[in-house]
């Protein structure tokens, strides 16, 4: 078999990273900037709509490329960080849509009709998310930290203990206050959880409930117990902390963390698959 393939390459793939509002000059806004495999940006109009868009190779984004790409984490972090850093700059310039990570069409047109098909589905979701962020919740159980601040209260106000205590029974007592330590972080994180949605409710406009994060996704010491996403007006970004400041901070082996402005990726709902031969959409690359 001859080694040398003379088949014509096949031509590039539109990656599509957001979708806006004609007028809003993304082209100059993102100017320099490239996208997945270092491809320049730029816009696809249909209409009173744009998509930010970028060539990709075929052999990397057609069915299997794109799979592979799915498959090896490192290619999938770093075509992660690229599209979320386009959408990160886009929307400090104008309200877009993010679309989810590897949508894929096979040209510019396809991406045109895709445009005209859900004109007005996308039209609705700008409006509802002009001048709106993204803030994440998460809420940490962490039984250890909070055995830790019941031992050393409780040998701050009972220095003697006496020592005539047997090992068995020094061993009984230990698991004993395991679990009730465990079981008693959790029920505070839960109460705790419980009280972010009535202290931000009056400035919320939509409210999402992720799965808890686990794993690498989860760093940090605790487990997520829970991960909400938040729809907030951009000028009420720091009202949103000041409500949740102090919400843990009596409350051992309880963390919150809050996390954003971002994008609102949680509250936009781009096309599950790709219009048209495209290869579709691979999720949303495990940002939050």
């Amino acid at each position: 078999m001859n080694s040398t393939d003379t088949r014509p390459a096949a031509p590039p793939m539109s990656y599509v990273y957001a979708v806006g509002g004609a007028g809003n000059a993304l082209d100059s806004a993102l100017s320099g900037r490239t996208g997945a495999h270092g491809g320049s940006l730029r816009t696809v109009r249909a209409g009173e709509l744009v998509a930010l868009v970028s060539s990709v190779p075929h052999d990397a984004f057609g069915t299997e490329g794109l799979r592979a790409q799915m498959e090896d984490i490192k290619q999938l972090e770093v075509l992660a960080r690229t599209h979320h850093s386009v959408v990160e700059a886009a929307y400090e310039s104008a309200t877009v849509l993010p679309m989810r990570l590897a949508t894929v069409y096979l040209d510019d047109a396809r991406v045109s009709e895709m445009l005209v098909e859900r004109a007005v589905e996308f039209g609705d979701l700008l409006s509802r998310l002009e001048g709106r962020v993204e803030l994440g919740v998460k809420v940490y159980a962490d039984p250890r930290e909070a055995a830790s601040a019941v031992k050393a209260a409780t040998a701050a106000t009972a220095p003697g203990e006496s020592a005539v205590t047997t090992p068995g029974r020094a061993y009984l007592r230990q698991r004993r206050e395991q679990r009730r330590n465990h079981r008693d972080a959790y029920q505070a994180a839960g109460a705790v959880a419980a009280e972010v949605p009535a202290r931000v409710g009056a400035m919320v406009r939509a409210r999402l409930a992720h799965r808890p994060q686990q794993g690498d996704l989860a760093p940090g010491a605790g487990e997520n117990i829970a991960n909400d996403a938040y729809l907030v007006e951009a000028t009420r970004v720091a009202e949103f902390h000041a409500a949740l400041a102090g919400l843990a901070d009596d409350v051992p082996g309880v963390r919150v963390e809050i996390t954003g402005p971002w994008a609102p990726y949680s509250f936009a709902t781009p096309p599950a698959e790709a219009a048209g031969g495209g290869d579709g959409s691979a999720g949303d690359g495990g940002r939050r």
